[in-house]
């Protein structure tokens, strides 16, 4: 297995020929804001939130459960230790934080491709974690790994996705402790974005770790995987997250340090108190990523939601995530680390107005609260049960709208656009003037599955829904996928790693 980890690119020529032939897909870079951050705590209501979380580490602790060697670091680092309860010495978490970088390179294989995660950019990335597919045809079901590729093979024709994602919907036709192995070779060899790693257990982290050294020749201490480090809250860390997020880091690959708050059951109800909370665990998650490996890249999470008080069904969209996830972009900010938050966050069954609606509140807050990374930017239905291959396409079209607001307002001299002015004066139009002749192709955004028909047309092309128009989008770009171009011996070294890891132990579907 050694030799199959290490192997080095080979087979130039036919690499190159595949080159010259592949069709090429359209890609925007990912987002660099011109626009300000929306900034709703004040510097006491900041300091309030800051002093009160470094209070949680020091009286309350965090739990870093059946982790003997996570206990042993913080022991090392001056915690309080006593049992599996941690209790930070205020202030330490902080310091520790400090050797985490502020932004970082993620490379794709296609160095295109590479984007960059903090600062002022937003790297948008599919839906994760979904059991259940839907789509028109075939309704909701349980996904399955063709599924799955098609998620990816979607997210690659994807103009206005930076990412592949990770488990975009989770593939129930393959055994559990083999599915990883599926998932990550699709993303390698279906697409040529970014991708993350497998967290279910830390093997799968290491499985996730060596294929990369096949695709990429040998990671040389760069930054190839970002992965999804979810804490148990309130103020749990778990052996399975933590034992592959002691993996990433050792390899120098990103984590996502995501406390999953739902208000009102896994947080306090109210704004400041969850934000109390999300800063705890984040301070504690990263600054043990630190004592791991110094300097390895992290992000900080934050995926909240609000509960429904009547039904205790998760809500989406609404005012209080909204107001959280503003403030948490404000607290990262000046811990300086990278964000993710927000996505296509939705409750709906369907994708109907609801959806709609919610996705809306949610993507337009990521974008204004300084987000860095967007997962579940789309394809979100039935509060992350569904991955919808129809909402998919809509909610990736509707991110062409995050790409030109986050541009600014250009005032140059060309889009002053007094020439315009003079030419057409009093009671004219604009139809026709120079200026719109020379702009008319890219002045306005235009959305690639909605429809702005007039109704006669539209009734005679069957006064089709936007899940109608979008099932026609999906059917077209599946039909028009082409595979990115892949050196043959890569493939090769790829394939005969996971027929080797695949049959070295046996199926378990638990």
């Amino acid at each position: 297995m050694a030799d199959v980890r290490t192997r080095r690119r080979t087979g130039g020529g036919a690499a190159r020929r595949a080159e010259r032939t592949a069709v090429k897909i359209e890609c925007a870079r990912y987002i660099e804001r011109n626009i300000p951050n929306l900034e709703i705590l004040d510097e006491e209501a900041l300091q309030i939130i800051e002093t009160n979380a470094e209070t949680v580490l020091e009286e309350i602790g965090v739990a870093f459960v059946e982790n003997p060697a996570a206990l042993e670091r913080w022991k090392a680092a001056g915690a309080d230790v006593s049992g599996e309860r941690v209790r930070i010495p205020r202030g330490l978490a902080r310091k520790l934080c400090a050797t985490a970088p502020g932004s970082f390179v993620q490379h794709a294989r296609n160095p295109d491709r590479s984007v960059e995660i903090g600062g002022r950019s937003l790297v948008l990335a599919p839906v994760y974690g979904p059991p259940f597919v839907r789509d028109i045809a075939g309704g909701r079901r349980y996904a399955t790994i063709e599924d799955f590729r098609n998620f990816v093979k979607l997210g690659y024709m994807s103009k206005y996705l930076h990412h592949s994602g990770g488990t975009v919907c989770e593939p129930t036709d393959v055994a559990v402790n083999k599915r990883h192995l599926d998932m990550l070779h699709a993303h390698m060899t279906l697409s040529d974005k970014p991708f993350m790693g497998s967290v279910t257990e830390p093997s799968r982290a290491r499985d996730s770790v060596d294929m990369c050294e096949i695709l990429f020749g040998g990671l040389d201490g760069r930054t190839v995987m970002t992965s999804l480090i979810n804490i148990n809250s309130p103020l749990t860390f778990d052996a399975t997250m933590m034992g592959a997020l002691e993996v990433y880091a050792e390899a120098n690959q990103a984590c996502i340090i995501s406390p999953f708050i739902v208000g009102g059951a896994m947080a306090p109800v109210s704004v400041a108190g969850t934000l109390t909370q999300v800063l705890a665990e984040v301070l504690a998650g990263v600054a043990y990523s630190q004592l791991v490996k110094p300097g390895a890249p992290v992000i900080m999470g934050a995926f909240v939601t609000s509960i429904d008080m009547n039904s205790g069904a998760p809500t989406f969209g609404t005012p209080e995530a909204a107001q959280i996830t503003y403030g948490a972009g404000q607290l990262a900010r000046r811990l300086g680390l990278p964000y993710r938050s927000a996505g296509s966050f939705n409750g709906s069954k369907l994708p109907d107005a609801q959806a709609a609606y919610e996705t809306s509140n949610s993507l337009n807050t990521g974008l204004l609260s300084g987000v860095n990374f967007m997962l579940h930017a789309c394809g979100w239905l039935e509060g992350g049960l569904v991955a919808s291959f129809e909402k998919f396409v809509l909610d990736a079209d509707q991110l062409g709208v995050l790409h030109r607001i986050a541009e600014g307002v250009k005032v140059d001299k060309d889009a002053q656009a007094m020439d315009a002015l003079r030419e057409v004066g009093p009671g004219g139009h604009y139809l026709g003037c120079g200026h719109t002749q020379r702009h008319f192709k890219d002045a306005f955004w235009r959305s690639d599955v909605l429809d702005y028909k007039p109704y006669e047309t539209w009734d005679e092309e069957g006064a089709r829904d936007s899940a109608t128009l979008a099932q026609v989008r999906v059917e077209k770009l599946l039909s028009e996928y082409r595979a990115p171009a892949m050196d043959p011996a890569l493939r090769e070294a790829l394939d005969a790693f996971v027929a080797e890891r695949k049959a070295a132990e046996a199926d378990s579907f638990m």
